[in-house]
């Protein structure tokens, strides 16, 4: 019987997701092997009723360069109880499976890690290698080298957001937009760049001070000030969601937004819409404070994940489905691809990525660096003391919008 690669994809979609199934399959079928395909994640290895599909060389160039995910994804986490009473390890057996390729997040490389030594804990030799994605480019992947998809969600949600600001210089209007980004705000901040919105706001941006619905709203505010004392009647701003992941419960009850909790008693966030909730937030302001501003909502999340990649991720993804190969063939396991400006696949291990806690910290935008600072002090408008004999014109309070004070920095 040939030698069986196994893939699967866990977690939420990214561009390049095909890319990388695509080309991870086209190397082991010129090497001689089987290439299996197991939809639905994790949950299909715990279920005797596996969904899998054989991956040949048409299948998998009819899919590499599509966007989506041709193998159906699950964020379906394994119990430690399930191993012992699911596990289908008939699967792994009954067609020589050697490796199991995973494409994901990093919990999806710990799951991994847990199938491979429960297999080995049952006398069979089976090797694992996993493929690292997120749109929210958070993985602390050396050379401050990108997340694979994240390239092509960037650019997917800068076409967004150029026309949303098209139609705010149009209609003359605002717009609020959010962007996704749980732990960090490389989305948003690489679309707000690239569109010149004179406000972004992220979580790092709050390094020195609390996170609260205030400062938000007087952040876009001051945008909104600053703009028509230049005698510019529209704008648009972009929000990271992660803003409101940090907010403390207590802020978030005291918002007046009505959310669903879970099981916990934690507010299902991922429910709602955040560019409604600011934009709500922020006419209420603009109402009190008797100021003619119009605004508008626009989401950017669902819509750029499952884009066409664009070359970037194309090549990158590539490379990464082909440098699993090449691990394997060195004798690598229980390690992620990553392939560097060399181009070359060298293999990276949770242990060094993950924090004393054992979870991987997520990587931050350098919001001190020369780059963002440099976008802040030139691309956004906001309030300053120098502005605010003129911002008198429209609120009492000006300090009250300054940027800087606003952020404590």
């Amino acid at each position: 019987m040939k030698n069986a690669v196994a893939i699967l994809c866990g977690g939420g979609p990214a561009p390049g997701m095909n890319t990388v199934v695509g080309s991870v399959a086209k190397i082991f079928l010129r090497n001689g092997w089987r290439v299996i395909g197991l939809h639905g994640g994790y949950s299909g290895l715990f279920s005797k009723e596996a969904r899998t599909v054989d991956i040949d060389f048409l299948y998998a160039d009819d899919i590499f360069n599509r966007g989506g995910s041709a193998l159906k994804m699950s964020r379906f986490k394994p119990k430690d109880s399930d191993f012992d009473s699911n596990f289908n390890l008939d699967l792994f057996k009954d067609n020589n499976i050697r490796l199991l390729v995973t494409v994901g997040g990093d919990d999806t490389a710990s799951t991994a890690n847990r199938i491979a030594k429960f297999i080995a804990d049952k006398g069979y030799d089976l090797k694992n290698i996993h493929v690292p994605k997120t749109i929210d480019n958070d993985l602390p992947l050396p050379d401050n080298t990108p997340t694979f998809g994240y390239q092509s969600a960037k650019e997917a949600g800068v076409a967004i957001c150029n026309t949303v600001y098209e139609d705010a210089r149009t209609s003359e209007n605002w717009f609020i937009v959010s962007a996704m980004g749980r732990s960090a705000g490389h989305l948003a901040a690489g679309i707000g760049g690239a569109c010149h919105y004179p406000m972004l706001v992220i979580p790092e941006m709050f390094h020195k001070t609390t996170i609260t619905i205030e400062k938000i709203v007087n952040l876009v505010i001051s945008a909104m000030l600053k703009r028509k004392i230049m005698g510019v009647p529209y704008g648009a701003a972009i929000v990271s969601e992660g803003v409101f992941h940090a907010l403390s419960e207590d802020e978030i009850k005291n918002s007046g937004i009505v959310f669903s909790y879970d099981d916990h008693g934690h507010p299902e966030l991922g429910k709602v819409s955040k560019a409604h909730i600011f934009n709500e937030m922020i006419e209420a302001k603009l109402k009190t404070l008797k100021i003619g501003v119009k605004s508008r909502p626009v989401e950017v999340g669902y819509e750029v994940r499952c884009v066409r990649p664009i070359g970037y991720d194309l090549v990158y993804c590539s490379l990464l489905g082909i440098g699993v190969y090449d691990l394997y063939s060195r004798g690598e396991s229980g390690c992620m691809v990553f392939v560097g400006a060399s181009g070359e696949a060298k293999p990276l291990y949770l242990k060094d990525l993950q924090g004393a806690d054992g979870k991987i910290p997520p990587r931050l935008v350098d919001i001190e660096g020369y780059g963002a600072t440099t976008l802040i002090k030139n691309n956004l408008q906001f309030i300053e003391p120098a502005d605010y004999e003129a911002a008198k014109k429209f609120v009492a309070n000006p300090e009250e919008f300054d940027f800087y004070k606003i952020l404590n920095w």
